[in-house]
């Protein structure tokens, strides 16, 4: 009985044991089942950029001193727009251009004349006058610098005047005689006085208008 009793009781431990042993590994591998799901369950689907760190969040670099941002060796310096290399130097004029010193360029003409050039002004004497028969015009100088201009057809039967003198234009054909201030009528037969004729002095010239 003792030694039968041994090898049952010896069987029923190896049997208790055995089981025990089978327990404790299904325990065990379903704790590692529950962590492997925890740790699936836990893992995000997000894309991670390249340069993320082990919590998946970009670090913001401090750009280095000289680098193209803070340089401003492209954008900073305005070699381009701001320099004003072009721009200034098309907008500001030649110190010796004639429009910085505002004289007339080399060659550039004077006043245009405009008109017929009858003669020289110093032909003209101070109380008389000069007939310029081409044009049919008398030029009187009554008063130093004072000139006038009148038609040299007498207005009687239209003869050309002939001479300045005495302070009168006079006729040849019939004596008719005008006031070289005026033209008007001294003596007739002429019944009007001369009409006036536009004239002005432009570089010392009697320019008919």
């Amino acid at each position: 009985m003792t030694a039968g009793s041994n090898a049952t009781g010896d069987s029923g431990n190896a049997i208790a044991g055995e089981k025990s042993r089978l327990t404790r590994r299904g325990v065990l591998l379903g704790a590692s089942l529950a962590g492997l799901g925890g740790a699936l369950a836990g893992c995000s689907t997000a894309a991670v950029p390249y340069d993320a760190n082990e919590a998946g969040v970009v670090e913001q670099k401090t750009p280095e001193p000289g680098a193209m941002t803070g340089s401003g060796a492209m954008t900073g310096s305005g070699a381009t727009p701001g320099s004003g290399s072009m721009a200034s130097s098309a907008a500001t004029p030649d110190p010796g251009s004639s429009r910085a010193t505002g004289k007339p360029e080399k060659g550039a003409m004077g006043p245009k004349v405009t008109g017929t050039v009858l003669g020289a002004a110093s032909e003209i004497p101070v109380g008389g006058g000069k007939i310029f028969t081409a044009a049919r015009v008398v030029v009187t100088q009554p008063v130093r610098g004072q000139y006038q201009g009148f038609s040299a057809v007498c207005t009687h039967v239209g003869c050309i005047l002939s001479e300045v003198t005495s302070g009168t234009i006079d006729c040849p054909c019939h004596g008719s005689e005008f006031k070289i201030t005026t033209g008007a009528v001294v003596t007739g037969p002429a019944p009007r006085p001369l009409p006036k004729k536009p004239i002005k002095i432009i570089e010392g010239n009697v320019v008919l208008l």
